[in-house]
């Protein structure tokens, strides 16, 4: 991507999506096959072998009838799981978005123009919109390149959902709202909104038909961070986008909004700003997947990189109209409704433990050097610190991006496999030599490489599984057999994975989400050629779960894996 990015190409970003082939069905038996060693490290040989019975009686019965109907779904659809994702993963989530289901992103100036700096915000917050802005010229005139897998495109439709877009509150499901149009297509908004101290501004991002100037964006953001500390503070009308959702979309039956107090929770991409002169960001996860986030970052990152931090070109500032404030009149219903939204929010921020570390002893260049895929590598020292901390395996989700197919998205990778955990046992053997240990690592590796393919090529069962069970609902008929199993759920099923982790990429670019579960973490990490940088969360208020021990005993074991590969050369 960091090359594709500089190139210039006559290729148009949304060219491909109409000859992208369609997501496949997967076979009904190699998906229940794929299951079936999925939950072998949660069983015991009881439990095991009544899954398998009730796998066995599904597979022969019911489940060819669901596959069938499936089948007969996918002819008419190019993804027959575009809608069903969105709907189940996404807007009927009752639970407030925020902090359960949008991911974060911090920028990475800091590393080199950026450090740093009270006083600077504004100066820099006008570079980076302006650079954010040109993003949004690229996708408008479809000069972003295309995402490709050596020649392969990739199915470039998220990125549609970056701007002009925003989740709006239902009773029992919410909708999104895309004004996003590329040149050719028709109009396309171009308004940016401002939030400050409690208040919303709006001003457009083009005069005169060009996109204004960073000292142009200057003397707008000026304008209001003078306007909102020299009078009082807002509502905060945006915080209440962080309630629960049935309750905000009863609140906006009364008014109309769009974000909570520095944040519009709903809203595709937040650039949040902070005193200190440093940025983060804040997505929704419903219109688009991470790599959406880590692509604008990256793109903006290497800009200022590339101009030193600084503004290159005329200081000249027009006359444009000054940013307009969007007064909202609020009653003291309103008002309580804020509050209450504002105490639950921070209620549950302060419950969260986050821990973000880079570990500097080595990172993709050896890894590579010893033929490890270094995103295995990391899920595997992953596994092997839960082991040791927890005394058991731990049922995780790593995200597979299925991009080759119209309007893909994500597969799981369920990581903990029975490979996997058998070599976590050897490594707290002191019976096990380290040649046994490292022919049992490289087996797990295997296994999780050969997992990622599959998942990446259609071919991966927990999306499967899902489509199974709603073609079950549609038709009304009762939940099937396998999915009240226990082991459904203890192996991760239902979005019950004990560990929720994403590769964000090799890039600067780290990102953050919260546990899928209460007695969970949410692991998010980037891979670069010196390092590996790792964020990770869990709860405060679970007893069980403690984020720093679990990155501590994951550099432990990135040692103790690499010492594994040292062991062959004694």
């Amino acid at each position: 991507m960091e090359n594709q990015l500089a190139k210039s190409t006559e290729e148009r970003t949304f060219q491909y999506q109409d000859s992208l082939p369609s997501l496949p069905v997967p076979s009904l038996e190699e998906s229940l096959k794929k299951y079936l060693e999925s939950v072998k490290p949660f069983a015991n040989e009881e439990e095991y072998k009544k899954t398998e019975e009730i796998v066995q009686k599904f597979q022969n019965g019911l489940g060819e009838k669901l596959q069938q109907k499936l089948l007969e779904r996918a002819k008419g659809k190019r993804n027959w799981l575009e809608e069903w994702w969105l709907n189940v993963a996404y807007l009927e989530v009752r639970i407030p978005s925020q902090l359960n289901v949008n991911f974060v992103g911090a920028a990475p100036h800091f590393e080199h123009y950026w450090p740093a700096k009270a006083g600077t915000e504004l100066e820099r917050g006008s570079i980076s919109l302006w650079h954010n802005m040109n993003y949004w010229q690229l996708l408008t005139k479809e000069k972003l390149p295309v995402d490709k897998v050596g020649t392969t495109p990739l199915d470039m439709h998220q990125f549609r959902m970056l701007f002009n877009t925003c989740k709006v509150p239902g009773i029992t499901r919410d909708s999104i709202i895309n004004y996003f149009r590329t040149e050719h297509e028709g109009h396309c908004p171009s308004h940016i909104v401002v939030l400050c101290r409690g208040r919303v501004f709006a001003f457009d991002v083009i005069h005169e038909g060009c996109l204004i100037t960073p000292p142009e964006i200057l003397r707008q953001l000026t304008y209001i961070h003078k306007k909102c500390h020299s009078e009082p503070v807002g509502p905060g009308i945006a915080a209440l986008t962080s309630e629960e959702r049935t309750r905000w979309a009863k609140i906006t039956a009364m008014i109309l909004i769009g974000d909570p107090a520095v944040r519009w929770g709903d809203k595709s991409y937040n650039l949040i700003s902070f005193s200190d002169g440093l940025f983060g960001c804040i997505c929704d996860h419903a219109p688009f997947d991470a790599m959406v986030m880590v692509n604008i970052s990256h793109y903006v990152d290497e800009k200022i990189l590339e101009n030193e931090g600084r503004w290159k070109g005329s200081e000249k500032v027009r006359d444009i109209p000054l940013p307009e404030e969007l007064v909202f009149t609020v009653d003291e219903k309103i008002l309580n409704d804020i509050s209450h939204a504002k105490a639950q929010y921070l209620k549950q921020a302060s419950d969260l433990q986050i821990v973000v570390r880079p570990f500097r002893s080595f990172g993709k260049q050896l890894t590579k050097k010893k033929r490890l895929h270094p995103d295995t590598f990391i899920q595997l020292a992953l596994h092997l610190a839960y082991y040791r901390l927890h005394g058991r395996p731990g049922c995780c989700y790593e995200t597979a991006m299925t991009r080759y197919f119209y309007h893909g998205r994500t597969e799981t990778v369920r990581s903990c496999t029975t490979e996997a955990v058998r070599w976590c046992q050897s490594m707290q053997d002191p019976s096990t030599s380290l040649l046994e240990r490292r022919r049992k690592m490289l087996q797990a590796f295997a296994k999780h490489n050969k997992m990622m393919q599959e998942c990446s090529a259609g071919k991966g069962f927990d999306r499967h599984l899902l489509g199974l069970l709603l073609i079950a609902k549609e038709e009304g008929l009762p939940v099937p057999e396998l999915y009240k199993d226990p082991l459904f759920s203890k192996s991760g099923g239902g979005g019950n994975f004990v560990l929720s982790t994403s590769l964000i990429g090799y890039l600067r670019i780290q990102g953050l989400v919260v546990p899928m579960v209460h007695n969970g973490y949410g692991f998010f990490y980037s891979i670069r050629d010196d390092r590996f940088v790792v964020a990770c969360s869990a709860w405060k208020s679970c007893p069980e779960t403690d984020a720093e021990k679990l990155v501590r005993l994951i550099f432990r074991a990135f040692h103790d894996m690499m010492q594994l590969m040292n062991s062959a050369y004694l």
